[in-house]
């Protein structure tokens, strides 16, 4: 047994939502005992609920009028109402919904020239002490460990200032900016000892992508190469998390380490925890499970396990546990009508492309329900590739061609004077909208499903034709439920992939689980989830492995393909530059072999589902 490893306060709450609403109910809380508190605040997409929770308790009468802000940072060079600006961000998100006064208001400008910058980073600095200090800051971390903009080996008596901004932070925000080419190099930040001269300090993040830098933060050495772990040092900074950004903590990925005598509950999630020890104690041992010995168990806290059983039954228990998810065509549904629900255009091939040619090959009734056009992740060039072939056809077959031209002409002068991030005309994303419905028809014809069976929702909430969607809502729900009533599923697979940076798979699945509770019970299809281009579920975790053959891998890969929009270089790829058929084939060999080595059949990949439980 080892202590808890961490050195700072963690408070981990069960979703985003209890997340945003407990850091916004400690902001209230604050606010009511001190009217005239001062606020640290940040931009992000972990704020926006936080936000969203705030805005809510002020409707409920929360007074914020005599509170001062200071937000961490801002881009430079930026105007304040460019579509990235944290100054658009703030108003949109927060300021234009509350009573906070403008002038209480303070962000970085962005706009100032070059030589008037250090003036001004001090008197940013002034105001800060002239309010009394910050009472309560809300940071954010970044995938390098950034607080603000603060990037590994900033000295820690660093003060409000003009910084390079570091490759992994552009790289992260070229989604915003349609491009890495188009993310400003340099920003304006609070330093690190302004920040930690905060009275109260909460950290806050969400999602898998965040847990690793998250429990290095937490866990490892107090570092300036890891500006978040120098809240280490802080008398009041407490990390908040959702279950998934906590998931790499020690007390959280292993809690029978930290614990003198680990109790596993009788229960299906104390069985799953049972199961996920044993694969940890075989991986660290290097062992095939069956061979683990109860020395094994009682050396690296596992001693429990093996109080009232034998070694060799509790790991004959854990393989054959195991050996049970397996399901290959012959233990796959057979003539059931299905629906495949796909975030974007290429998520059902990228992330269940095996499990969808088998259902195929099953005899299935199986459509694919493509819930976003994902028409702002197509390039520019591409659009004129398709006018100049439209074009060339046209004149081939000798029809008239003179509207087309018209068209090729107005969207041509578009792109000449676009600037990054702007909104496409019309012309312009009903083109891309096309190109990534005929890609994805591509895709699911090459693995068996008839082209009628592709249904494009094009959901309301994605039509904003920028990167900022807007908030999904009732209209997207019943567009769900209208679906799910004329198709009548007996199962539907859904993207339950919280790790996608973009956040669009959260969305998607979210209004899917909303929809089903419109439905009653007992018209509620079953729900498998399957996660995307960002990780795999875990084997302890995983109800049904879908195993492949090296050919099946490979007509997977072939349906990828297809998407040629996004192959070779995808616009969002987020923090992982792998293209997508590189990662599907890493993470699906990888999962096959990691239960061949816990001693287990050998699959040359395998793709991992969950079976969500019933809504009642």
């Amino acid at each position: 047994m080892t202590t808890d490893p961490a050195k700072v306060p963690v408070v981990i709450h069960e979703n985003h939502t209890a997340l945003a609403r407990a850091v916004a109910e400690r902001i209230a809380a604050l606010v009511r005992s001190k009217p005239n508190a001062v606020l640290g605040l940040p931009t992000g997409s972990t704020p926006k609920g936080i936000y969203r929770e705030l805005i809510a308790l002020h409707k409920q009468g929360l007074d914020l009028s005599r509170v001062q802000t200071f937000n961490l940072d801002e881009y430079y060079p930026i105007e304040p109402d460019a579509l990235q600006s944290y100054h658009r961000f703030m108003h949109q998100h927060l300021f234009r919904h509350v009573n906070i006064r403008p002038e209480n208001i303070h962000i970085p400008r962005g706009d100032l020239p070059r030589d008037e910058i250090p003036d001004y980073c001090l008197n940013y600095e002034r105001a800060i002490a002239d309010a009394g200090g910050i009472d309560l800051l809300i940071l954010g971390i970044g995938r390098s460990g950034h607080i603000g903009f603060n990037e590994p080996g900033t000295p820690e008596d660093a003060i409000t200032r003009l910084v390079l901004i570091h490759p992994f932070t552009r790289r992260d925000a070229a989604a915003d900016f349609f491009g890495e080419k188009n993310v400003p190099r340099e920003a304006i930040t609070m330093g690190t000892s302004t920040i930690l001269a905060s009275h109260e300090i909460i950290l806050a993040a969400l999602g898998e992508n965040k847990s690793g830098v998250v429990a290095r933060a937490i866990e490892g050495p107090r570092t300036i190469e890891m500006p978040a772990s120098l809240l280490q040092g802080h008398p009041n900074a407490t990390f908040h998390l959702d279950c998934d950004a906590a998931a790499e903590l020690t007390k959280v990925k292993t809690p029978w380490l930290v614990t003198q005598y680990h109790e596993f509950e009788d229960s299906p999630a104390g069985k799953r925890e049972e199961l996920r020890a044993i694969i940890w104690l075989a991986e660290l041992l290097g062992k095939p499970i069956v061979e683990l010995s109860e020395d094994d168990y009682t050396s690296h806290g596992l001693a429990s396990l093996v109080i009232d059983r034998y070694s060799d039954e509790l790991n004959r228990m854990a393989a054959r546990t195991l050996a049970t998810k397996i399901r290959d065509r012959d233990r796959l549904p057979h003539n059931e009508r299905i629906i495949l629900f796909s975030p974007h255009p290429d998520d059902d091939v990228i992330s269940a492309g095996g499990i969808f040619r088998k259902l195929v090959e099953n005899d299935n009734d199986l459509y694919v329900a493509y819930q976003t056009s994902g028409n702002i992740a197509v390039f520019d060039h591409d659009v004129l590739r398709y006018l100049d072939f439209v074009g060339k056809y046209l004149g081939a077959m000798k029809i008239d061609a003179a509207s087309h031209k018209a068209i090729e002409r107005t969207i041509e002068e578009f792109f000449s004077h676009k600037a990054p991030g702007q909104v496409d005309i019309p012309e312009v994303g009903h083109i891309k909208q096309f190109i990534r419905e005929a890609e994805a028809v591509s895709g699911a014809m090459h693995v068996g499903l008839d082209r009628s069976h592709c249904i494009f929702m094009n959901l309301p909430f994605y039509q904003t034709g920028a990167i900022e969607k807007a908030p999904p809502g009732d209209a997207d729900i019943e567009e769900t439920v209208k679906l799910l009533k004329r198709i009548q599923p007996a199962r539907i697979l859904a993207a339950g992939d919280l790790s996608d940076p973009h956040g669009t798979h959260r969305v998607c699945l979210w209004i899917i689980r909303e929809a089903l509770k419109r439905l009653p019970a007992n018209e509620r299809p079953i729900v498998w989830l399957y996660r995307g281009a960002w990780q795999e579920w875990p084997l302890d975790e995983a109800d049904i492995l879908v195993p492949m053959s090296e050919n099946e891998l490979a007509l997977k890969l072939e349906a990828i393909f297809k998407h040629q929009s996004q192959k070779d270089r995808a616009m969002f790829p987020g923090p992982d530059e792998r293209e997508f058929w590189q990662r599907v084939a890493d993470r699906n060999t990888a999962t096959s072999r990691k239960f061949y080595r816990l001693g287990l059949p050998f699959y040359h990949a395998m793709e991992a589902y969950v079976e969500e439980l019933p809504l009642y």
